[in-house]
């Protein structure tokens, strides 16, 4: 029995409820006769630098022109006097631009990742190992509230949280981090849900991370290979398919991980049609947006050229593609290059129309997406 029917068989009994608070009451007119250029700057999203808004900046020229979909936002955009009115103003700049709203979005889990700071005027947020340990929904509840509203009120409507590995704390970049709720499925996944629900009532859209799990890598993806064939479990899939039976799932960022047990030919799960499409799609049934982790991590960019990377990501079936410029030692990339790769790729016929269509399709549901 291959590992996919033993997780199947293993989990065969969850059950299939649906979260009684969640409803997804959007409706949107696709706007099919967008144009190439339109449709692929969607599909790209990018961190830029500043605390200002600079019109003759590469990255603003490319939101004006439909080129970039959706922006990252790093300690790099925090102006040390009046933080939040700096950067509240900083993103409607960038939403003026923008011919379709763009997703603004953060990194912003509490604990040790934490853009938005203490000491700049934000509340305070504990790690999710302390939520987790906790155990206390209504506690979870509080935090996740205080993160929810934080957001909204400065115009971000996307956050890369909550984590969903888990915890191990032998792994650098997450457990040693307090990055993980429990190393127990059913903890994870309860005060997961609460944090999704909690930034739903202030209509942020949440991306859940880092598929199919990362928590048991013994190395850092951000600096290298991070090879978890024989420290990955099957039950670090389980919150995945809890969380996307209950429908709150808005999205899901991968993890660049290389899993031998998921995909023989060791590819980085990012890149490996098997894992994203095979697993994530056929098997678990996501049908939302699947957003890379960074491109630009070395796991990635040390192993593949640029365009190898984008063409193995679209065709393994991520809709959107992150550009952070935020690896230190690892080249700048310019939004109109990533572009014009994506451009050519089509171009070729090396990533059909349908690819860039249904990717397409999914962005602009989850960015009509109202709670």
């Amino acid at each position: 029995m291959n590992i996919i029917l033993l997780l199947f068989s293993f989990f065969a009994f969850e059950p299939q409820t649906k979260h009684a608070n969640f409803q997804n009451t959007a409706s949107i007119q696709l706007r099919y006769a967008d144009s190439l250029d339109i449709k692929i700057g969607q599909l790209i999203i990018f961190g830029f630098y500043g605390t200002v808004i600079n019109k003759n900046d590469l990255v603003y020229k490319a939101v004006q022109e439909g080129k970039i979909g959706s922006l990252l936002i790093y300690g790099r955009n925090l102006a040390p006097q009046k933080t939040g009115d700096a950067l509240k103003q900083l993103i409607d700049e960038y939403q003026k631009a923008a011919s379709i709203p763009l997703f603004i979005s953060i990194d912003q889990e509490g604990g040790k990742v934490n853009r938005l700071k203490p000491e700049l005027g934000f509340p305070q947020m504990p790690s999710a190992e302390w939520l987790g340990k906790m155990n206390n929904p209504d506690t979870t509840k509080f935090y996740a509230d205080n993160i929810g509203y934080t957001l909204s009120r400065l115009g971000i409507n996307l956050n890369y949280a909550p984590v969903l590995d888990v915890l191990n704390r032998n792994c650098p970049v997450l457990g040693a981090r307090e990055r993980c709720f429990s190393a127990d499925p059913d903890v994870i996944t309860k005060h997961a849900g609460i944090t999704i629900e909690s930034h739903h009532y202030f209509n942020v859209k949440t991306v859940v991370k880092h598929f199919p799990g990362h928590g048991n890598a013994l190395a850092d993806s951000h600096l290298g290979v991070a090879d978890v064939t024989k420290t990955w479990q099957p039950i670090e899939l389980l919150p995945y398919m809890r969380l996307i039976k209950t429908g709150q799932v808005d999205a899901i960022m991968t993890a660049h991980i290389v899993n031998g047990k998921l995909d023989p030919s060791m590819l980085p799960a990012t890149l490996s049609k098997k894992i994203m499409t095979g697993l994530l799609r056929d098997s678990l049934g996501f049908k939302g947006v699947i957003f890379s982790d960074d491109m630009q991590m070395k796991a990635i960019s040390e192993q593949y050229s640029l365009e190898q990377s984008i063409f193995k990501a679209m065709e393994a079936g991520v809709d959107v593609l992150m550009f952070s410029n935020n690896i230190p030692g690892v080249n700048a990339y310019e939004p109109n290059n990533i572009h014009a790769i994506i451009k050519k790729l089509v171009a070729d016929g090396k990533i059909p129309m349908a690819r860039i269509n249904a990717s397409y399709k999914r962005v602009m549901e989850l960015k009509a997406k109202k709670f």
